[in-house]
C-alpha cells in the first residue's frame, strides 16, 4: 500500500511527466474553462489563455513546455491560419481584394509609423531593434477568428478584408524580419534578394498550380474513401508550412496559402469541411491558446519599473496602432462602428507572428530581455482585448443579420425549409444528397427527407425492409455534415402520385429528382411519371444529372428565359443558385435577355446576395448555337424552366432540355421548375396522372398550329 501511494505521489510530482495525465488535464481545461467563464460573460478563448498562464511554468508549474506541447501548439496555430484561408469566401475576396490590400497597408503602416519613433526616441533602442520591434506591432494573429466562425458571420465583408489583410501584413513583416536578420549578419546583398524572390516564386507555383491538380485527382479517384480525404488535407497543410519555411517565410503563411489553394475544392457545407472544423475547434486550436498562456510570465512585471514601462508602452502602441488602422478603414469604406470594432478585434491580437519575430530577434541579440518580457505581457493583453471586442461586435452583427433576414418575406419559409428527394436508383442518391446538403439553408431545423415508393404487391413489405437497409449509408452521409436525414417509404400504385402526396404531407419546399436514363424529353425521356410530377407538384422541382464530382466545375451557367424573374419561386431559386456558387467557389454566368438580367441584379441586391453574377446576352432563344457555343465541359448548367400556364412559359423551350441532354453529355445539368402559385392542383388530380386523350389531342393541335404559323411566315 505504501508503495502504491509513493507511486501515486511520483505521478503527481510537478511538473507532470505522465503523458496520459498531461493529456487528460489539457482535455479537462478545454472542456471546462469556456463553460465556467461563460457564466460571467468572459469569452472562452480568454479562459483557455488564462488557464495556460495558471498551469504553465511561470504559474503553478503543473505543465512544462515540452516537445509534445510545442507540437500540438504548432498544429493549432497552423490550423487557425488554414481554416481562415479555407473559410474565406473566394468570390467575396476577389470582389474586395483592393479593400484587403488597402486594409493590409493601413494595418501595416500605422503600427509601424507609431511604433518606430516610440522605440527609437522614447525607449532609446538602436535602429535595428526599433525597426524590428515596430514591425512586430504590424503583425496580428487571428486568435479571435473561432468566435466569428462560431457566430456564423465568417462571410461578412469586414471579416473577408481583415483575413486578406492579415496575410499581407504578416508576410510583409516576416520578409522584413528576414531582411533585418540578413542585415545583422552582413548577408544583405544581391544574392540574398535573388534567393528570397526565387524561393517565394517556386513556393507560390507549387501551391497554386501543382497542389490543386493533385488534390482534384485524389478526391476524384478516392471519392468513397472519406477518411483519406481528411488525412490528405492535413498532409497538404503541413507540407505547405514546411515549403514556406524553406522559402524563407514563416510556416503560418504556408498554412494560410494551403487553405486558399484547397478552398475551391472543399465546399463549406461538405462532410470534409465539417470534420476539419470539428477536430480543429475541439482539440488543436484550444491547445494552441493554452500554449500561448504558458508563455506569459506575470512575474516580469514585478522585476522592476523598466520592464513595466516597456510592457505598458508596447501594449498601448500595439492597441492604438491597430485601432487607427481599423478607424481609417471604416472611414474609407464607410463601414459601421460595429464593423470597425470587428476589424479591430480580429486584427489586434498579437501571438504567433509577433512571438516569432521577437524570439528570432532576441536569439540574434538584436533585442534585449525587457522587449521579450514586454512582448509576452503584450500577447496576454491584446488577446484579451481582441476576444472581448470581437465577441461584442460579432454578436451585434449576427443579431443585425438576423433582423434583416426576418424582414425578408421568404425568411419564415427558409427557416422551415424542407427538401424531399424521391429515390429511383440508390446509385444516384449520393450525388443528389450532396447537392441537397450544399443548397440547404443551415438555419432550417427540418431534415432532408429521402422517399421511396414501393409498388403495392406481395413483395411490398420485403421491398420496404430492403429500402431501409439501403438508405442507412445516406443517413450516415448526412450526419457527417451535421444534417438530419429522414427516411420515408410509401406503398402506392403510381410513383408520381406517391411523390406528390408526400410532398404535400411533409410540406416540402424543394423536390430533387434524378435524371432518368432514357432518351427524349417529358413522356419520351422521363416517362409519364416525371411529366406528371412537373405538372402537378406545386413545389420548386430540381431535375438533376450529375455525371462527375462538383470539384471539376469552374462556372455555374444559369439560363433564364424571358419573364423567369416574375415567377413566385424565382427568389428562392436565385438564393439556391448563389449558395451553390459560394459553396463551390465558382462564378455565375447568367444567360438571359438584358431586361431579365437587370431584374435579376435588382432581386440579388434586395436579397443582399454576394455571389459574383456575370452576364451573357441571348436575343434569339430559338438559335440553340448562340447558347451552346461558349459552354464548356467544366460548366455546371442550371436551366430555369416553367410549367404550362405560368407567366414565363413559352412552347419554344419545351425542346431545349432535349437539345441540352444530347449536346452536353459531359456536363452536370440541373433543370429547375420553380414553385408557381398559379399551378395549384387539388388532391383529386393525384388519382390518375396519365394524360387524357383530350389533353393529348389539344397538344397535337397546338403543334400543328405552330407548324402552320411557321410555314405562313416563310411564305
Amino acid at each position: 500500500m505504501i508503495e502504491f501511494f509513493k507511486h501515486l505521489l511520483q505521478e503527481f510530482e510537478l511538473p507532470l511527466n505522465n503523458p496520459v495525465l498531461i493529456f487528460s488535464l489539457i482535455l479537462f481545461i478545454i472542456l471546462l474553462s469556456p463553460i465556467l467563464l461563460k457564466k460571467i460573460n468572459i469569452p472562452g478563448i480568454i479562459g483557455l489563455i488564462i488557464s495556460g498562464v495558471v498551469i504553465g511554468p511561470h504559474g503553478l508549474n503543473i505543465l512544462a513546455k515540452s516537445s509534445a506541447v510545442d507540437l500540438f501548439s504548432t498544429i493549432g496555430l497552423l490550423y487557425i491560419m488554414f481554416i481562415a484561408g479555407l473559410e474565406l469566401d473566394m468570390n467575396e475576396f476577389k470582389a474586395n481584394q483592393n479593400k484587403s490590400l488597402l486594409f493590409g497597408f493601413f494595418t501595416f503602416i500605422f503600427p509601424l509609423s507609431i511604433g518606430f519613433p516610440v522605440c527609437y526616441y522614447l525607449l532609446q533602442y538602436d535602429f535595428n531593434a526599433s525597426f524590428l520591434t515596430a514591425s512586430m506591432f504590424a503583425t496580428h494573429t487571428l486568435v479571435a477568428y473561432p468566435i466569428v466562425s462560431k457566430m456564423g458571420i465568417s462571410k461578412n465583408q469586414a471579416v473577408a478584408i481583415t483575413v486578406g489583410g492579415t496575410i499581407l501584413t504578416d508576410t510583409a513583416v516576416l520578409i522584413i524580419l528576414a531582411v533585418i536578420m540578413g542585415s545583422a549578419q552582413g548577408n544583405l546583398n544581391q544574392a540574398f534578394w535573388i534567393k528570397l524572390g526565387v524561393s517565394l516564386a517556386i513556393f507560390s507555383a507549387i501551391m497554386f498550380l501543382v497542389i490543386p491538380r493533385i488534390a482534384k485527382w485524389f478526391f476524384k479517384k478516392l471519392e468513397s474513401e472519406k477518411h483519406a480525404h481528411y488525412i490528405f488535407v492535413l498532409s497538404v497543410v503541413f507540407f505547405a508550412a514546411f515549403l514556406a519555411e524553406v522559402a524563407g517565410v514563416e510556416p503560418i503563411i504556408g498554412a494560410f496559402v494551403a487553405g486558399l489553394a484547397l478552398n475551391p475544392l472543399i465546399p463549406h457545407s461538405s462532410a470534409l469541411m465539417n470534420r476539419i472544423e470539428f477536430i480543429g475547434n475541439s482539440l488543436f486550436i484550444p491547445f494552441f491558446l493554452i500554449s500561448v498562456g504558458m508563455l506569459v510570465d506575470i512575474s516580469v512585471i514585478l522585476s522592476g519599473p523598466t520592464a513595466l514601462i516597456v510592457a505598458g508602452t508596447l501594449s498601448v502602441v500595439a492597441i492604438f496602432g491597430k485601432w487607427f488602422a481599423a478607424f481609417f478603414t471604416q472611414i474609407v469604406f464607410k463601414y459601421t462602428k460595429t464593423e470597425r470594432q470587428l476589424i479591430f478585434g480580429l486584427s489586434s491580437a498579437h501571438a504567433a507572428a509577433t512571438l516569432a519575430v521577437i524570439l528570432v530577434g532576441f536569439k540574434a541579440k538584436i533585442l534585449d530581455e525587457n522587449i521579450l518580457n514586454g512582448t509576452i505581457i503584450l500577447i496576454l493583453i491584446t488577446c484579451i482585448v481582441a476576444s472581448f471586442a470581437t465577441e461584442k461586435a460579432a454578436k451585434k452583427i449576427a443579431i443585425c443579420e438576423e433582423e434583416v433576414s426576418h424582414e425578408d418575406t421568404n425568411r419564415d419559409k427558409i427557416l422551415e425549409e424542407h427538401i424531399l428527394i424521391p429515390l429511383a436508383k440508390t446509385s444516384a442518391t449520393s450525388s443528389l444528397l450532396d447537392f441537397a446538403l450544399l443548397i440547404k439553408d443551415k438555419k432550417s431545423a427540418n431534415p432532408v427527407t429521402l422517399l421511396t415508393i414501393v409498388p403495392n404487391n406481395d413483395q411490398a413489405e420485403k421491398n420496404i425492409l430492403r429500402y431501409r437497409k439501403a438508405v442507412d449509408k445516406f443517413v450516415i452521409q448526412g450526419s457527417a455534415s451535421e444534417v438530419k436525414i429522414n427516411t420515408i417509404a410509401r406503398i402506392d400504385h403510381n410513383p408520381a402520385s406517391g411523390i406528390a402526396r408526400t410532398s404535400k404531407e411533409i410540406m416540402s419546399d424543394i423536390v430533387i429528382v434524378g435524371w432518368p436514363r432514357k432518351t427524349g424529353f417529358l413522356d419520351k425521356i422521363f416517362g409519364e411519371n416525371v411529366d406528371s410530377i412537373i405538372n402537378n407538384v406545386d413545389k420548386s422541382l430540381f431535375i438533376c444529372r450529375f455525371e462527375k464530382p462538383f470539384i471539376e466545375e469552374k462556372r455555374l451557367v444559369f439560363i433564364c428565359p424571358p419573364f423567369s424573374e416574375r415567377g413566385v419561386g424565382f427568389q428562392l431559386l436565385l438564393q439556391k443558385i448563389c449558395r451553390l456558387s459560394q459553396e463551390l467557389s465558382i462564378p455565375i454566368v447568367i444567360y438571359a435577355e438584358y431586361k431579365t438580367h437587370q431584374s435579376i441584379m435588382q432581386i440579388a441586391a434586395n436579397l443582399k446576395l454576394s455571389a459574383k453574377l456575370g452576364f451573357k446576352s441571348i436575343l434569339d432563344w430559338e438559335d440553340f448555337e448562340a447558347i451552346s457555343d461558349e459552354i464548356k465541359p467544366t460548366d455546371l448548367i442550371a436551366f430555369n424552366l416553367s410549367r404550362k400556364g405560368s407567366v414565363s412559359y413559352q412552347s419554344i423551350f419545351d425542346k431545349l432540355p432535349q437539345k441540352f441532354e444530347k449536346s452536353f453529355e459531359e456536363n452536370n445539368l440541373i433543370l429547375v421548375y420553380p414553385q408557381d402559385d398559379n399551378k395549384v392542383t387539388s388532391m383529386d388530380a393525384y388519382e390518375d396522372f396519365t394524360a387524357t386523350p383530350l389533353t393529348k389531342g389539344l397538344e397535337a393541335i397546338e403543334q400543328i398550329g405552330r407548324g402552320l404559323g411557321s410555314i405562313l411566315k416563310k411564305g
